[in-house]
């Protein structure tokens, strides 16, 4: 495999030594942690972080073995090595920036020195990031008149192949736009509409009121965010009427909001995957005829932005819906959509 493959062998025979989200690695001071510190650990970083720390230290574990080279504790000609054969070979700057973030958490799991802050690494780095950066690639903005499509696309009757048996209500099609209207109209992050319950739930006059505990840029929860969802003049295209919808089909009274349904037209009691969401969208969008493969969870969000943006809605009140800290990080979301908006070129 090349760099940035898997392995097996000596990485399988060392995962337990090397897995920076294992019980091996829970030591500080070579002390074992309890069974409560272990847990608090285990907090201390969502588990979308966890998840991409394991895999991408199971990347650089695998070149390593490649390298008959130690992962732990990493040399810094290790690291410099593995970082020029990733740009070598194409990986883009964000990816190796997560490389590094794994590699610096594993050793600070073991209470090792940061070996990524070795001069020779940060050298090489700062070199890679002049020589190879980029903008991030961003999702394709889901909005009308797509979105419209792409809702009216979603299945409304559920039919048998078994001769008798009466059609249904499509539980699936119920969803998926209570999950497109929710996600584009509260402006809501993959993890954030996986993690909504029915408790974060608060009627209003004027539709609902999102309660969220936590979200990407609140970890702690020291303060709880709240986001509207208001009612629309239409019910066709009104999240309030789609997330009732649903919720009364599904007959959800209590825990997730968004599950996934079974091929028995009944929704499971668990909650949807984040990654899940981004399949559920790319499969809505290619229903209507679209393209996919632009398409993410994080469309909806930023399909919001955008649209909003060409409603003429301010920077100010586009933040307190995305609930955006810094006005300026809403330029990351600047599309050739609204480039022509109020520029003085015109």
């Amino acid at each position: 495999t090349g760099p940035a493959g898997g392995g097996s062998g000596p990485v399988a025979r060392r995962k337990a030594d090397h897995d920076p989200d294992s019980d091996a690695l829970a030591l500080l001071d070579g002390v074992p942690l309890s069974d409560d510190e272990d847990a608090y650990v285990r907090a201390a970083r969502a588990a979308n972080t966890l998840r991409g720390y394991r895999s991408d230290w199971g990347e650089f574990t695998a070149w390593c073995d490649q390298h008959f080279v130690p992962p732990l504790p990493a040399a810094a000609a290790t690291i410099s090595g593995y970082l020029t054969e990733l740009a070598r070979h194409g990986a883009k700057v964000r990816t190796m920036s997560r490389r590094l973030s794994a590699i610096k958490f594993a050793h600070q799991l073991r209470n090792l020195p940061d070996p990524t802050r070795h001069a020779r690494v940060v050298a090489v780095w700062e070199g890679i990031r002049r020589t190879h950066g980029a903008p991030p690639d961003q999702a394709a903005p889901l909005m009308p008149p797509e979105l419209l499509d792409v809702l009216d696309a979603c299945p409304q009757t559920k039919t048998w192949r078994t001769r008798g048996r009466p059609a249904e209500p499509d539980r699936a099609g119920a969803r998926d736009r209570a999950l497109l209207l929710v996600g584009f109209v509260a402006a809501l992050r993959r993890s954030e509409l996986a993690a909504l319950t029915v408790d974060d739930l608060t009627d209003h006059a004027n539709g609902l009121v999102l309660a969220l505990p936590r979200s990407k840029t609140n970890q702690t929860g020291e303060q709880t965010e709240l986001v509207v969802l208001p009612r629309s003049g239409n019910p066709a295209r009104c999240p309030v009427t789609a997330l009732t919808a649903w919720l009364t089909a599904a007959g959800i009274a209590g825990g997730p909001v968004f599950r996934p349904v079974g091929k028995s037209n009944r929704p499971l009691p668990r909650p949807l995957h984040p990654e899940s969401i981004n399949d559920l969208v790319q499969q809505a969008v290619a229903r209507a005829g679209l393209d996919p493969t632009p398409y993410s969870a994080h469309s909806l969000r930023a399909g919001f932005v955008t649209y909003a943006h060409l409603r003429g809605a301010s920077d100010r009140a586009i933040a307190h819906q995305t609930r955006h800290r810094s006005l300026a990080t809403l330029g990351t979301y600047v599309r050739i959509h609204h480039a022509w908006t109020d520029n003085a070129a015109t």
